[in-house]
């Protein structure tokens, strides 16, 4: 499965690249549940600088919110960094009067927070990043899909509400990636032949096994470690990802949202090597239009477009 990725970020690069029109009403309906629940949809920053210099007052609005939730993130935060560093103050005193485990625990708890905190104003006030353009299982993306007749980018929750499900199964089961060899079956075979998508990435992450990754068996008494890789394509190009997508009714105070899962398959060998079962496909380009266009009477052609994929070799590192 595909965990975490790099992805595009900016929507006009989609519209340069392959002529996609965009939704910006899908962007302010999003940020504007943001706002509301504040964590409750989760936006990478790349992202946001695609309203950095907004032109029409939908793209006014969406700026507005995104400026409204960043204040009110660095006020959050700025008052948490007071809270834990008048603790570790307090704990200190208290130490070189009298030391009590308390005081120790308050010591520690406080010194571990202040960094963390600090790097999350830094992030904050700065400028975008590399990760600021990665996104995780129930994160935001930007998708290319067809809707009559054109190309179009809207903003797509990474893990795919399948036909039917409610918001609990969608916490109860994995659906951000969806295997290649489950197409026809369970949910995915009411999306494959009838909602394609694509969306741009340009690394992807995986969760591996340590002893999995040295290619040896567990020592006795050893615990499995996790560690994180990182992929990328040689030669570097940006890959397009095969996905399939939904559109859900939003339950309760939820909006309308669309959703998708990236499409994986059997790892090619360095990948297999490296400790890891799955990979996402990458399509070529000169398949472009017959994915995003599917035919549901022909499903081996999209078969077909799935085994002539874009077979880059996969370098991996440990992940920052």
């Amino acid at each position: 499965m595909c965990y975490s990725a790099q992805c595009w970020t900016a929507y006009r690069l989609y519209q340069r690249e392959f002529g996609a029109g965009i939704s910006i009403r899908d962007f302010a309906e999003i940020y504007g549940y943001r706002r509301v629940k504040r964590t409750a949809a989760y936006i990478p920053r790349g992202i946001d600088s695609n309203f950095l210099a907004p032109q029409t007052d939908d793209e006014h609005a969406v700026t507005s919110m995104i400026k409204e939730f960043k204040a009110a993130e660095e006020l959050r935060e700025t008052q948490d960094l007071f809270k834990q560093r008048k603790r570790l103050a307090d704990a200190n005193r208290k130490l070189a009067d009298k030391p009590t485990k308390k005081a120790q625990e308050d010591v520690r708890i406080a010194s571990s927070k202040i960094p963390e905190i600090e790097r999350r104003l830094a992030e904050l006030r700065g400028a975008p990043g590399k990760d600021d353009h990665r996104i995780y299982p129930n994160w935001w993306a930007l998708v290319m899909i067809v809707e009559d007749g054109q190309r179009i980018v809207r903003p797509m929750r990474y893990g795919c509400r399948l036909p039917g499900w409610t918001p609990a199964m969608d916490k109860a089961y994995d659906t951000y990636n969806a295997r290649r060899d489950s197409l026809l079956t369970k949910g995915w075979k009411k999306l494959f032949g009838f909602n394609h998508g694509v969306v741009m990435v340009t690394r992807f992450y995986e969760n591996v096994s340590l002893h999995n990754l040295e290619q040896r068996e567990l020592a006795d008494g050893e615990k499995e470690q996790n560690v994180v890789l990182e992929f990328n394509p040689r030669p570097q190009h940006d890959m397009v990802i095969a996905c399939l997508y939904t559109r859900s009714q939003g339950r309760g105070d939820e909006p309308d949202f669309y959703s998708f899962a990236m499409i994986t398959d059997d790892p090619p060998p360095e990948i297999a090597e490296a400790g890891h079962d799955r990979c996402i496909i990458a399509i070529k380009r000169d398949n472009l239009d017959a994915w995003l266009n599917p035919d549901p009477t022909n499903l081996d052609a999209l078969q077909a477009i799935l085994d002539d994929k874009d077979r880059p070799y996969y370098e991996h590192q440990l992940a920052a």
